[in-house]
């Protein structure tokens, strides 16, 4: 994709600055945003103006910093009003499905939970729990734990602050936040999550999470089949697939359209 940047340099240093803010856990000073994006400060204070008066931005004057406005709020709030995820995920997952002849299903984290946005069952392959809008412990979904393991350790922490975030579904999975660490150790080294029979009893998933332009867990990719039937070389040869999908969505939601399924 070309890089356009010398053509728009305003443009492109705005949106920079918005992708900056948006990654801070609160605001920050001018001197460490301008520092941090290799911008003049002069330039910083003038872009920061004008993203301020059309609400992108909003000055905390006592404490002489910048974070993100209204106008960048009702931006998130479109969308996921428009579902990008799921119109760009849907056709992805259906073509995995249709190649690999076992069901998929695609992901969000939201809290503790995986929300799912797309499910593509596979002929003669039984029906999941995961339909669309059904939500299910992140610990335990193959999903789930390849999103937090995507996470930054303090976010993962926040969200299982004591043994009674972990609930139970089939009588496995992480009981504490130590197990769920050392398990997502294992995902980050593998490249991917597993789950088997922690959901459904006899069935196995392997998911890859789908970052977005900022290395975020935007969504999970994912394949369910029986685990009974399945030897280890063919988890690790559906995960293979799973990944190669889940990357070609994590382009396509940064605006990297070229790609496709089968490049």
């Amino acid at each position: 994709m070309p890089d356009n940047r010398s053509q728009v340099p305003a443009a492109d240093a705005a949106l920079r600055i918005l992708s900056f803010l948006a990654t801070q856990r609160g605001p920050v000073a001018v001197a460490h945003l301008a520092a941090a994006l290799g911008l003049p400060r002069s330039s910083a204070y003038h872009l920061l103006t004008v993203l301020q008066q059309r609400g992108f931005v909003v000055h905390l004057p006592e404490e002489k910093r910048y974070g993100l406005g209204v106008a960048a709020f009702e931006l998130s709030s479109g969308f996921s009003r428009q579902q990008p995820l799921t119109r760009l995920g849907r056709p992805l997952v259906a073509d995995l499905v249709d190649r690999i002849g076992e069901s998929g299903h695609l992901g969000v984290l939201h809290g503790r939970d995986v929300l799912y946005l797309v499910e593509e069952r596979a002929p003669h392959r039984p029906s999941l729990v995961t339909d669309v809008g059904v939500r299910l412990p992140a610990h335990l979904t193959a999903t789930g734990r390849a999103m937090l393991a995507a996470l930054p350790p303090a976010q993962r922490r926040a969200l299982y602050p004591d043994a009674g975030s972990f609930t139970d579904r089939a009588g496995g999975g992480p009981r504490t936040y130590g197990e769920l660490k050392q398990l997502l150790t294992t995902v980050r080294q593998a490249g991917y999550a597993t789950e088997n029979g922690e959901v459904t009893p006899g069935l196995g998933s392997v998911a890859v999470a789908v970052l977005d332009h900022v290395g975020w867990p935007a969504a999970a990719v994912a394949l369910t089949f029986s685990a009974e039937h399945t030897d280890e070389h063919t988890w690790a040869e559906l995960a293979a697939r799973v990944s190669e999908t889940a990357a070609v969505l994590s382009r396509r939601i940064s605006g990297q359209f070229a790609a496709a399924v089968r490049e």
